[in-house]
């Protein structure tokens, strides 16, 4: 869960993305609060609020990971857009 404010989190993704280059997914999933009050629930992100940051989020790494795998004919530059106030 990246948080873009912190200083470490950068520096994180910087190592893996050098350390394990084209292994690395594009997509980052950013902490967001709604993420961790799905649990709490007893729901996915997906059902408890489908349009927030980290819902957009993980659709959008299933569509990478599609993309990778060959198994979607959505183009690279279709991503879904976050239609709440994430």
């Amino acid at each position: 869960m990246y948080d873009s404010r912190l200083r470490l989190s950068n520096q994180v993704v910087e190592e893996v993305k050098m350390h394990f280059q084209e292994m690395v997914f594009d997509t980052i999933i950013h902490r967001n609060t709604t993420l961790g009050e799905a649990p709490s629930f007893g729901q996915t992100i997906l059902m408890h609020d489908a349009s927030c940051k980290g819902s957009v989020n993980y659709l959008n790494l299933a569509r990478e990971i599609l993309q990778k795998n060959e198994m979607t004919k959505m183009s690279n530059d279709e991503k879904y857009i976050n239609i709440g106030n994430g």
